[in-house]
């Protein structure tokens, strides 16, 4: 493989010339905001520093922001200013709303079930048998 096409599929340091592979739910920021927000109201950057425990370890602050603007459009996250920081300048804190709570809610079951799915996954990878139906169905009751 020539080298500029090595580099345009991202090098040679992994089987097939894959440098870096990000194996994620699409929009797992969301879930993720959310659940901090549960836990309490937040502004900007502080969401960004919670958001390093879940793999956003170089977030650009650009995808955070349009995240949450998207989010208030749809409802699930409400901000307001606030101008009473200690005589900073003032700051978005946001808070997440009922519907929030209600998507944060379906995220969850909807991980539970790609987390049964990477267990399967993994269990036949490493010789194992993937659990069969009827071992799913014990596990969701």
């Amino acid at each position: 493989m020539p080298d500029e096409e090595r580099e345009r599929h991202g090098g040679e340091n992994r089987p097939g010339g894959i440098n870096r592979i990000e194996v994620r739910p699409r929009n797992w920021l969301v879930p993720v905001i959310l659940l901090s927000l549960r836990e309490s109201t937040s502004y900007g950057y502080k969401l960004m520093e919670q958001a390093t425990v879940f793999g956003f370890e170089a977030m650009n602050p650009g995808t955070l922001y349009r995240t949450l603007r998207n989010m208030e459009k749809d409802g699930v996250v409400e901000s307001e200013w606030d101008t009473i920081n200690g005589g900073g300048p003032a700051r978005r804190v946001y808070s997440i709303t009922n519907a929030g709570e209600a998507y944060l809610n379906f995220w969850a079951k909807s991980l539970e079930q790609y987390q049964r799915n990477m267990d399967a996954f993994f269990s036949l990878y490493t010789g194992g048998r993937p659990p069969t139906r009827g071992d799913q169905q014990k596990d969701e009751r």
